[in-house]
Order: structure tokens, then sequence, then C-alpha cells
């Protein structure tokens, strides 16, 4: 794949907010990005079928964990779009559902796990079988169903689209010794399939863990290369926006301008402030984190952890020119040691 770009300008860390410009491209084409809306997500998966077409992306198993109602898992060389499927045991927020006074019974995951301990300790005709498997399901009943107690249990389900963040400093393509892995006029970075060895270098530098080497039979579509989300880089050189916000039904997943996209996350969020959701925050919105920026920013409904991102990434190659640094002082001491070592021998 011929990519009309000069070398990469060598800097590692801090906003860059001609991105593109600085990998080399001419021109004024604004950085492309996407911003998910998760307080929307309705965990319907039609990003990651979307993905999985457009892309020719192999499935990756289709089988549910036991945890949850996900079939993916994690993001990876075969899962592009992930869709992360978390219950908890709390109301929605100061929204109104509509359902103020109802009373609802505990979780089926609750109800289940208690059964599933009781029939551990002895009692198995509890679940109506002689052997048990607890797989803590989420719950499946709808708030309205009345406990003996007349108590109500509230929960939520916080669903979220995830995806490469499109770093502002990609240790990925940092450490890419082939050139496979590079930055397009958009701002976003690509893998190019035909060029990379599967070193597998970029996997261990990624502090998101998205991107890794795809594991199939031999001779399956791209096994052992690098594999990551394209941000369409083919659908985005034609006017197109990427597949997933095509297909996404409720607009969780937004594409665009990513200084127009900022605008719109800090308005979202101020809106869901005002209308009672003040746990409502953004992640990687700014150019002022450990990566200087991500093409790819999140509203989320809780703390980062909760959806297993970092709360404070960091590009692993950030501290490069300090490490080369050190270790070539430590050399020259070595070598100083050698020489006088040697010369003291001489006489």
């Amino acid at each position: 794949m011929s990519n009309g770009r000069r070398p990469d300008v060598a800097q590692l860390s801090g906003p860059d907010p001609h991105v593109a410009a600085s990998a080399g491209w001419t021109g004024d084409e604004p950085r492309k990005g996407f911003f998910t809306d998760t307080s929307i997500c309705i965990g319907c998966k039609a990003c990651e079928v979307a993905c999985k077409e457009w892309n020719g992306v192999p499935d990756d198993g289709f089988n549910l964990l036991g945890s949850s109602y996900d079939n993916t898992g994690a993001l990876g060389a075969s899962t592009w779009r992930h869709v992360a499927f978390i219950e908890q045991a709390r109301p929605l927020g100061g929204q109104d559902a509509g359902v103020e006074g109802t009373p609802v019974g505990a979780a089926a995951s609750d109800a289940v796990n208690e059964m599933a301990g009781e029939a551990l300790t002895g009692d198995r005709n509890v679940l109506g079988t002689d052997s048990t498997v607890a797989l803590g399901m989420p719950s499946t009943t709808l708030p309205g169903a009345v406990d003996p107690d007349g108590r109500r249990t509230d929960f939520r389900w916080l669903m979220s689209s995830d995806v490469c963040k499109h770093c502002t400093h990609a240790a990925c393509l940092d450490v890419c010794p082939t050139g496979s892995l590079f930055r397009t006029e958009f701002g976003t970075v690509v893998v190019q399939d035909d060029i990379c060895n599967g070193c597998g270098y970029c996997v261990p530098a990624c502090p998101f863990g998205v991107i890794d080497r795809r594991v199939g039979e031999k001779g399956a579509k791209n096994v052992g290369i690098a594999q990551k989300c394209t941000l369409c880089y083919d659908r985005l050189q034609v006017g197109a926006e990427p597949a997933c916000a095509k297909a996404c039904p409720t607009q969780s997943i937004q594409f665009g301008n990513l200084d127009e996209l900022r605008e719109r996350a800090q308005a979202r969020v101020e809106q869901l402030h005002e209308n009672g959701v003040p746990e409502a925050r953004l992640y990687l919105e700014g150019p002022d984190d450990g990566i200087g920026g991500a093409g790819a920013m999140f509203l989320l409904l809780d703390e980062p952890e909760v959806y297993r991102l970092p709360p404070d990434p960091v590009v692993s190659t950030r501290d490069l020119p300090q490490m080369w640094r050190t270790a070539g002082a430590a050399a020259l001491t070595l070598l100083a040691g050698a020489v006088t070592a040697f010369a003291g021998r001489r006489r």
C-alpha cells in the first residue's frame, strides 16, 4: 500500500494538534475520529457485525463467556469493535425511568448465585439437578417484579462499544520495525497487512491492549499478522463514514472531525448533568493526557476501570529518549572502565 508520506517526525509525547502533518502529510485534511456516547448504547452489536462484514474480519467463536451476555470479551485481532455488557446493582441515576415506587425483586444473577451456593453445600435439588454450574449470568427480569418482602433492587446496564483509540502518540507505530503501521492523512493509525512480519512488538506496546496477532489455522486470512481497527481507511478515502458508525441505530457511535466531536461530547455531558446524571464524564477527550489525546473519545457513566479502560494511559515509548541517553551513558562508563583497565595492565 502506497501511503504518499514522508517519515514520521520524532515526537513521542505531548499535545500535537497537527498529527498528520507531523507524520509528513501535506494538505489541510482535518483529523477524523469517533465519539462514543455509552449512555445511549443498547448493546445491539450492530457495530461489531458491520465491522466484520465490511473489513472481512473472521468470527472469533461467538461463544457466551458465562459472565455476561457478551460473546467477544475484548478487543483483539478478530474483534475490532467490542460491545461491553456490565450489570450494576444501582439505579440509573437521577433520570425518571417511570417506575418510581414499583417494588422489584433481586437481580436474577443474585438469585442464581444464591441457589448455586445452596446447591454446592449439599441441596442440589434447589436447581432441579444433581449437578450445578454457577454461570453468574446477569438479570433477565424486568423492573416491576415483587419479592415477598416488597423490596426494590435497582440495577442498570452499562454498555459501551470499544475500539482502537488511534492515539496521537501511538506506541504501536513507534516500535514497528517494518513500517507496517503508519499514520494516515486523517490522523488515524493503520496496519499494512502486506508489510507486517508478525513480530508482535506492537502488542505489548499498546497501553489499551487493542492490537494483537490473529490466531487461526494456517492459510486463513492474515493469521500471525497484527490486526486492529483502521477506522475504515478505505471508506474515508472516498468520503464515506466508517461501517460501525453507519450501522449504529442510536447514534451512540458518532464519526466526524475531531474538534467538532469534542464540542459535541462536552455539550452532551452538560446535558446529562442537568438531567440528573452527575456521574457522566468524558474519557480521552483532551490532548493533555499521557498519549497526547486520542482519535476516539468516550462518554462514560462510571470510572474507566469499570469498563476495563486504563484511568491514566501513557504511551509506552514516551521515555525512550531518556532510556537511550541512560544506556549511552552506561556504555561510555563501561568503555572508559575497560580502557583504564587495559592501560593499567600494559604498564
